[in-house]
Parts: structure tokens; sequence; C-alpha cells
């Protein structure tokens, strides 16, 4: 292990009942982790975020991940005008078509944790959606450029007339 990484590492002692820690070491030996500290941090990462997700202000990135019937009468619009009313909200979209008229659609989002799940819930319950979810993660994006202020729209509109 890289002597930089230790100094970040904090050792900690926990006691488990012997039947818990056969099942960690099962688990830990089926998916493959190199240690027990690698999936108790794993797992102690996906407790986190979900308290993260709990707090309706803190800013998180996630996926909204849909299955549904294209062919049912209006939902692709539907689907498609929930994203632009959320356009702060809502990065990128991909579609797959699927068989059976079914599509597969991965919607990437970044924003409060209350909004995000906002808008899943308004795509998840819309009618011909077969199934759906939020999942969300702690970690951001990086802005890729600021939205521009309204003053400033208004500042380069008069500049360009004037000029």
């Amino acid at each position: 292990m890289n002597t930089e990484i230790k100094k970040l590492v904090s050792r900690i002692s926990i006691s488990l009942p012997e039947d818990v820690l056969s099942r960690l070491d099962n688990m830990v030996n089926e998916k493959g982790f190199e240690s027990r500290s690698q999936a108790i941090t794993n797992m102690i990462n996906q407790q986190l975020t979900v308290h993260h997700a709990e707090s309706d202000n803190e800013i998180m990135a996630g996926t909204i991940n849909l299955v549904y019937d294209h062919s049912t009468h209006g939902l692709q619009k539907q689907l498609a005008d929930i994203q632009h009313e959320h356009v702060t909200e809502v990065i990128s979209s991909l579609h797959v078509n699927l068989m059976q008229n079914q599509t597969m659609e991965v919607i990437l989002v970044q924003g409060p944790a209350s909004k995000l799940k906002q808008i899943a819930d308004k795509m998840t319950s819309s009618r011909g959606v077969i199934t759906g979810n939020l999942q969300m993660s702690t970690a951001i994006l990086p802005q890729v450029h600021p939205l521009p202020v309204a003053e400033n729209i208004v500042n380069k509109t008069i500049d360009a007339i004037e000029g």
C-alpha cells in the first residue's frame, strides 16, 4: 500500500457476532472484495449516501433510471417536458430501445436531493412507466461553466446593440 494513502487511513476496531462475521466473509469472497475493510467501507459509503439523500438541501448527483412502454400515447413527450421544466437539474439522458415496445432511459441529474426526488417521482409515476428509480451519490459533477445571470445577459445585449 502506498505510504501517502496510509496517512489518510484510520484504523478502527469493531466487534461482530460470529454468524455475522461468517456472512461478511462469504460476501467478501463472493463479490471479490480485496478485504473486509474494503467491503465495510463500501457499505458505510452506501449508508452515508442514503443519509445525505435524506437532507433536502444536500446537492447530489444521480441517475433516474426508467423502463417504459413507448407505445403509451403522449408518454415520451411528457417525460421530455418534465426534463425541460427542470433543465437546471437535468444534465443529460440516454435512450435505449428494448424489445416489446419498451424503452430504457437513463437521465443524469444534479441538484438538491429534494428536487431530484420530486423530478424522479413525476417521471416514475407517469402512466406507461413500467419501472423507475432514483440512484443518488454524494459526489457531484464539476461545473462546466456558470449559468449566465439575467443582468449579464441584459448588459451583453445592450453592448451588442450599442456596439
